[in-house]
């Protein structure tokens, strides 16, 4: 059985979770989280826990099983605590900065890089070279947190670039001369 699968998932006391067929809706204080899952599981839902159950033992519902057990966890502390990521600017003159909403990028281009906040996603920048994106899905803070960091990777050489904060970049020797 799988073991991320068989795991009891809590359910806090300010959160709630409602399953209508296949689709499982979880509410808590930071806002509202909604998606649709594999029509083969099915749950089990007390007072404050809440367990997948699998139909068979085939290979296809033990993948599934674990991935959907994730996913509802997942929800639920999405929209009890939020998700957060944060970025770090490495590089001279690279910076960042809020206008409005929107956050844009100055990373060496001869343009400004812009990012939009989407729905549920806030920006925040703290002294222009830390960059953290908040939200309450872990899928979509994840994802854009990518898209920014895509914009200048980090370079072996001199390291500079946009990386994960505590992301280790390992550095290559350059060029040696005669």
């Amino acid at each position: 059985m799988s073991r991320v699968g068989k795991k009891i998932i809590d359910i806090p006391s300010d959160v709630t979770v409602t399953i209508e067929g296949n689709t499982v809706s979880v509410k808590g204080p930071k806002g509202e989280l909604s998606q649709t899952m594999n029509e083969r599981m099915t749950y089990k839902q007390d007072e404050n826990t809440l367990e997948v159950v699998r139909p068979t033992d085939s290979q296809n519902d033990r993948t599934v099983h674990g991935t959907t057990r994730a996913l509802i966890n997942n929800m639920i502390l999405g929209v009890k605590d939020g998700y957060k990521k944060t970025l770090e600017l490495v590089g001279v003159g690279y910076r960042a900065q809020m206008q409005g909403n929107d956050l844009v990028l100055n990373v060496g281009y001869s343009h400004p890089v812009e990012f939009k906040a989407e729905d549920g996603i806030t920006f925040g920048v703290d002294k222009n070279t830390t960059v953290t994106v908040e939200g309450i899905s872990k899928e979509q803070v994840g994802a854009i947190a990518s898209n920014i960091r895509s914009v200048r990777p980090p370079e072996p050489y001199k390291g500079k670039g946009i990386r994960y904060q505590g992301e280790y970049v390992r550095r290559k020797e350059g060029k040696t001369g005669k």
